[in-house]
């Protein structure tokens, strides 16, 4: 990943906000893209193979079993994440890195789909429960990349206002293990472990007792916007979500502007998929599903990522019924600076205590 997309956090305002105006939602499988997958229709994908006739040495005739060879790309689509299953293991505490009056802050592990990986949580002071905010970080160079330096301004002003803040260093970012992750599945994967493991873990004695599992939020800088986007399209766990600059919900832009930005052969190989897959791919067919209520901030300067995107996302989402507040930043570019910053975070510490209260 040679050039960055710049990445996560940092605040705003100057600002309008409010839905956009309706616009036509697209469906899960719009049919222009259902010729045929490998000879076979989306319909056709999701059910199973026909059984096969395997000999039993202690029956004399056939003993029918189901087999099923998934199709191509099948994995990372939208429906088969969200039948699949979450969590086991349980998030670790590695060592203690920063101790003030404030928040106590760990280096912690948990795994995920058999890979390790690591993050930091900021814990506040005292017993009490505490809603829980996982930042999601975007693109860059995974040789400079420094989880601190990248996300403690927005993570410690999290912590301070009295949220249980953990910061996932995502797949292909050391400490972190590398593993698959075509269209940011593999990352979004991670996440939705990581949901898994608090929800199991919150409340209870240990490392996560301050952890309240039912107050789960999510915050996505760029890449992580788009990663976000595909976990509120599977999980019901998120009771509040930032996008702040985010990545689409349509993967053929995401690949296209991620590989252009980084010459990183895997974004190229993304645009090689089979165009029938992509609808089945992309979360923007499936906003439908999504429960939470967002907040989405993009600055009307951004050269990364365009500000037509989020309106896209905020046209699409207000269509399908979703709550969903959209705030541009005039001026502002994909990282946000100064007063901006400052008004940012005002405006996600209210939005996250209105739906992250008791």
């Amino acid at each position: 990943m040679k050039r960055l997309i710049p990445w996560l956090l940092l605040a705003a305002l100057a600002c309008q906000s409010g839905r956009l105006a309706s616009a036509p939602i697209p469906t899960p499988y719009p049919p222009e893209y259902l010729p045929t997958v490998i000879g076979m229709t989306a319909a056709a994908l999701a059910s199973p193979m026909p059984p096969s006739l395997t000999p039993s040495p202690t029956q004399p005739s056939p003993t029918p079993t189901i087999t099923r060879t998934p199709a191509p790309f099948e994995q990372y689509t939208i429906d088969y994440l969200r039948q699949r299953s979450y969590g086991g293991g349980a998030i670790e505490i590695v060592k203690t890195m920063d101790t003030s009056d404030q928040f106590t802050r760990y280096l912690i592990r948990f795994p995920s789909d058999g890979l390790t990986m690591y993050g930091y949580m900021n814990v506040p002071p005292g017993t009490g429960s505490h809603p829980v905010v996982i930042v999601i970080h975007g693109l860059t160079d995974s040789g400079t990349f420094n989880s601190l330096t990248f996300a403690n301004d927005m993570t410690d002003t999290l912590a301070r206002a009295g949220y249980l803040v953990i910061f996932p260093i995502l797949r292909g970012y050391p400490p972190s293990a590398s593993g698959d992750n075509m269209f940011r599945v593999g990352m979004s994967v991670d996440i939705l472990n990581l949901i898994a493991h608090i929800k199991t873990q919150g409340g209870q004695a240990g490392l996560l007792a301050q952890a309240d599992p039912a107050r789960i939020g999510l915050l996505g800088h760029s890449m992580g916007g788009d990663i976000a986007l595909r976990v509120l399209t599977i999980s019901t766990d998120i009771k509040a979500a930032v996008l702040y600059a985010s990545l689409s919900g349509n993967e053929i832009k995401n690949s296209q502007q991620l590989y252009n930005i980084s010459l990183e052969p895997q974004f190229q190989n993304e645009l090689n998929t089979l165009p029938s897959m992509m609808p089945l791919i992309s979360p923007v067919y499936y906003f439908g599903n999504v429960s939470a209520p967002i907040q989405l901030y993009h600055g009307t300067s951004d050269e990364t990522v365009p500000v037509t995107w989020a309106q896209e996302t905020c046209s699409f989402m207000s269509a399908a019924g979703k709550n969903i507040n959209c705030i541009y930043y005039e001026g502002a570019g994909h990282i946000f600076g100064g007063s901006i910053k400052d008004k940012f975070f005002e405006s996600m510490l209210l939005f996250y205590g209105m739906h992250l209260s008791q």
